[in-house]
């Protein structure tokens, strides 16, 4: 691999750009507003796909969770078509659940002439509402034949719901004088929290790699983003993250050699840039906040004062209001379990200096409410502990956030 071939530049496109994608979106009628989009068909038309998922960490999982896992485990990886809805998380629902994702799978499979077990499902919605199978079945048929690469771009709207806006990236690369790309979508704005954060999000990529490489590669890089995102601390039923592999670009990640990081660094890319889009359209947040903790003892204590600030309500609701009132940042900080001399850390938003060796540093309000009032903040917090550092991404507290969470029934 040239080191040309090691840059990744986020271009225009959808799940279809790389080669062997298709896709497509129908309204199925689970979502309530006449017309909506909610049900969606992605399709590798390569039989050398790989797949792998990455999904929920919450005891209670949903239908399409337990089955896109078995199905994964029983084709080896060899998953070629995924079918997701929004509307109905189909979670909770007991056999009648568990049946309407098995027919899903199984009628899905029949059209696309390939094995139940090469088809993974996804629900995302209302929780403990029934799921009527024949809402999606009627559609299917339908999504076969309409399934292209021009009609891609609309999966990434199909699958939303509490969602302001879709969320699409997509990064190309180029390995011995041939393109490669890697294309993602996700949805999330409510229910974000680790680990995994409460989403969907589907990726495709024209690379080759097997599955455990594509499963290895697809954990680190959730790790680095997914997991380093939060809304309002809560962990859904559905969360899942599926990758799909062509192979069609004829470049092939193997494990001891430069492609491996290379590829890792394009899945990072297209998964950070995806996260922080969930962050920024968190339910009624106004600002996208970058915590980044630096100075600590050690990774973990880095890691546990990010996730503490990013996560205390009281910061989020004194960033709502452009307030700046480090002291809520160094009492989380406190309780974080990480380890530090209070008489040391420092706090900064953006930079200006808020907090010097644990006390006021002397700043203006008006100016520190100015640098609050953004869209992209970054609170940068020093422990001068260590060498060690951390990012979350989360956004502001808004009553707006109260107003759609109190009357949620999608």
């Amino acid at each position: 691999m040239s080191r040309a071939g090691r840059k990744w530049e986020i271009v225009a496109g959808d799940l279809a750009t790389p080669l062997g994608f298709r896709a497509a979106a129908a309204a199925s009628g689970i979502k309530k507003a006449p017309g909506a989009l909610d049900l969606a068909l992605i399709f590798s038309d390569s039989p050398a796909t790989q797949a792998a998922g990455v999904f929920t960490t919450n005891r209670v999982a949903a239908a399409p969770v337990l089955l896109s896992r078995r199905n994964l485990v029983e084709s080896r990886g060899r998953c070629r078509a995924i079918v997701v809805n929004s509307g109905n998380a189909n979670a909770c629902t007991g056999k009648e659940g568990t049946h309407t994702a098995e027919e899903t799978a199984r009628a899905a499979a029949e059209l696309l002439e390939i094995d139940p077990s090469q088809v993974l499902v996804a629900s995302t919605g209302v929780i403990g509402v029934p799921l009527s199978p024949e809402l999606i079945l009627a559609q299917l048929p339908y999504l076969k034949e309409a399934l292209s690469r021009e009609s891609a771009a609309a999966v990434a709207q199909a699958i939303l719901t509490t969602d302001t806006v879709s969320k699409t990236c997509v990064v190309r690369s180029v390995a011995r004088g041939k393109p490669v790309h890697i294309a993602g979508i996700a949805k999330g704005a409510g229910m974000i929290h680790p680990h995994m954060a409460t989403m969907l999000s589907f990726i495709t990529t024209d690379a080759g790699m097997g599955e455990r490489m594509l499963h290895n590669l697809l954990l680190a890089a959730v790790e680095d983003s997914f997991n380093r995102i939060t809304v309002d601390g809560d962990t859904s039923t559905n969360d899942s993250l599926i990758a799909l592999a062509s192979g069609l670009a004829e470049t092939t990640v193997v494990p001891g050699n430069e492609s491996r990081a290379w590829f890792a660094e394009g899945l990072t890319l297209v998964c950070q840039t995806l996260a922080k889009m969930i962050a920024r359209d968190g339910e009624g947040a106004t600002r996208l906040v970058t915590v980044e903790v630096v100075g600590a003892r050690s990774p973990l204590d880095a890691e546990r004062a990010a996730r503490a600030i990013a996560n205390s309500p009281l910061v989020k609701t004194a960033l709502a209001g452009a307030n700046p009132n480090w002291g809520r940042i160094v009492c989380a900080t406190g309780y974080s379990g990480a380890k530090f001399d209070p008489t040391r850390i420092d706090v900064s938003v953006n930079n200006l200096a808020l907090c010097r060796k644990g006390v006021d540093a002397g700043f203006d309000d008006a100016v520190a409410h100015r640098e609050l009032d953004q869209k992209e903040v970054l609170l940068r917090v020093d422990l001068h502990a260590g060498t060690s550092t951390a990012n979350v991404w989360t956004c502001d507290f808004t009553r707006a956030y109260i107003d759609i969470n109190a009357s949620y029934r999608s």
